[in-house]
Formats: structure tokens, sequence, C-alpha cells
């Protein structure tokens, strides 16, 4: 009687801990692929909304992939994206001013991040803002040091002389190491982050946000066309064609050295014709209109037209030999 009631103890203890067994197990794999949420709930206007988060030890690639972090407001426009690379311990963040013309309307806005094929999200609220861009506060003056006052020894002798001592000279101060479109953040020289995202496909291209080539498109976006209303419209509609594509793209030119020359190549024709509105001046929103449609028949012909007549008149050619050599 006791070796069968030892033995339905036995099992039954077996049984509890078979079943807890599966729960430990799906409690050790709760943790997320891809996660990302921000510092608080919500913000107003020219506030910092510190963006963060993990990719799962699993989820990493065999080559060195960035994530893709989005922000899109309540009305669907697209307000900033950047591509962060990890840290060693998997983990990514980055700060960005809820401030500038993009940053109207008030709602919930999303966060959405990618890497890879995993894909997280999170919402805050904004509080909405006026759409202009606050500028940074000027450092303050710096006071002045009183240099210290050396009191001059009287050596004693039988005809006593002041003892001039020279006042040593002040060494001029560092001049700052960081060039034009850097700051200086914990000692080292950063590229100076801007409203409204960079040009993903050109830096993959050109290598660095700090290419010449890319300073050029920023500078044309800021100061040229984010001037006028139009010029804003613009963008906005653009940034919704230009970064549901443009992160893909900038991952293969990294992995493809071939692709990646390729596409500075079919950039250069593109630069080319933006240099011309260095060379005039926009005021007025019809001049805003006339010279962007201009730059654009400018863009569609050489990338279209121009080719398709080259490809007319090399083919006219060839059917003019092949008619004279059946004669």
């Amino acid at each position: 009687m006791k070796i069968v009631v030892s033995g339905a103890v036995m099992l039954l203890m077996l049984s509890i801990i078979s079943f807890g067994m599966p729960t430990f197990a799906n409690a050790q794999s709760t943790e997320a692929p891809l996660s990302v949420l921000t510092d608080f709930p919500g913000y107003a206007e020219n506030a910092d909304i510190i963006i963060s988060g993990k990719v799962k030890e699993s989820s990493l690639s065999e080559y060195s992939t960035p994530v893709t972090l989005m922000i899109v407001s309540p009305d669907g426009n697209i307000v900033s994206i950047d591509q962060l690379n990890l840290n060693s311990n998997n983990e990514f963040t980055t700060t960005i001013v809820a401030a500038g013309p993009l940053w109207k309307s008030g709602g919930d806005y999303t966060v959405k991040a990618n890497y890879g094929a995993q894909k997280a999200e999170t919402t805050f609220n904004y509080a909405g803002g006026s759409g202009s861009i606050t500028e940074p506060p000027s450092p303050p003056e710096p006071i002045p040091i009183p240099e210290p006052v050396i009191e001059e020894p009287i050596a004693v002798i039988e005809e006593p002389e002041p003892v001039l001592i020279a006042e040593p000279e002040p060494e001029p101060e560092p001049e700052p190491l960081c060039g034009e479109g850097t700051v200086m953040r914990d000692g080292k020289c950063v590229a100076e982050q801007k409203e409204g995202g960079g040009c993903l496909i050109a830096t993959a291209a050109f290598g660095s946000e700090m290419a010449p080539q890319v300073q050029f498109l920023r500078e044309i976006r800021d100061n040229t066309v984010m001037t006028t209303q139009s010029g804003t419209a613009f963008m906005t509609g653009f940034n919704q064609f230009y970064y549901s594509f443009s992160p893909a793209v900038a991952d293969l030119e990294r992995e493809n050295p071939v692709f990646k020359e390729a596409v500075k190549v079919t950039l250069t024709p593109m630069l080319t014709s933006l240099t011309l509105l260095n060379y005039v001046e926009i005021d007025t929103e019809e001049e805003m209109l006339g010279y962007g449609i201009s730059i654009i028949l400018l863009n569609i012909g050489m990338y279209f037209v121009a080719p398709a007549a080259a490809i007319i008149v090399i083919k006219n050619r060839i059917n003019h030999v092949k008619k004279y050599l059946k004669k």
C-alpha cells in the first residue's frame, strides 16, 4: 500500500513540473525582435524627443545594417527619417527637436522602426506648433578672468633697485577643430542634424553626410525650396514618394560597390542642373514655380528624352546599314 501511495505522489510531482516547464520557456522568449520607444508620452513645440530601441540578438544580420527610423504625422506626412547604427549592446538612440515647417499638426505621431524584415512602432502625442524653425540660443559671452597680480620682490642690497618680472603672456585660446556642418559632442566632431531628414541615396553613394554633393542638396532644400509655400508643399509630397523606397536603395548601395558607382554617375546630371538655382533670385511663389518646373523638365529631357532620341537614331542607322548590305 505504501508503494502505491509513494508512486502516486511521484507521478503528481512529475505532472506539476512538466506543466510548469512550457510556461517557463515561454516566459524566456517574450522579448520582441525589435523594440522602439520614446522618453515621454507627449511633447510640446521645440521639445527634445529622445527615441531609443533595441534589436534582439537572434535578429542580427550577417552584415552591418542600420535601423531605419521614420516619424509620421497624424495626417500621414513624413516629418523626419534617419538611419541609426547599433552600438555594442545592439541598441540605438537619437534626439529629434519637434520644430520646423513639418511640425504643425497636433495629435498622435507614429514612430516606425525597420531592421531588415523586423518592424516595430510606437506613438506619442504632440500639442502642435507654429511651423517655424527656432534658432538655437547664442552661447553666453565668456566672463573675462582678471589676471593675477604678481608682486614684484625688492632685492635688499646696498643700492636697492626694483626687480622687474615680465608678466606671462596669455596663451591663445584653441580654435574649434570642427568644420562647417559639424558640431562638437563628447569631444568628437559629428554631423549637425537638421530638420527634415537627409538624402539617404546620395549619402550612401558619396559615402558621408559631409560630402560636398550631399551638403549642396541640403542647402538647395533648406535655403531655396523650403522658403516658399509652394516649395514646402512640393517637398511634403516628394518625401512621401522618396522615403518609400530610398532606405532599401541605400542598403543595396552599401552591399554592392558596383551599384553604388552606377548611382553616383546617375546623380551627376541632376546635381549639375540644380546648380542653376544658385544663379537666380527666388523671392515669390511664381518664381519658385517657374524655376522649379523648368528644372524638372530639364531633368526629364536629360534622363528620358535624350536617351530615347539616341536609341532611335542608332536604330535608324542600323536599319540603313542593313538595307545597304542587302543591295
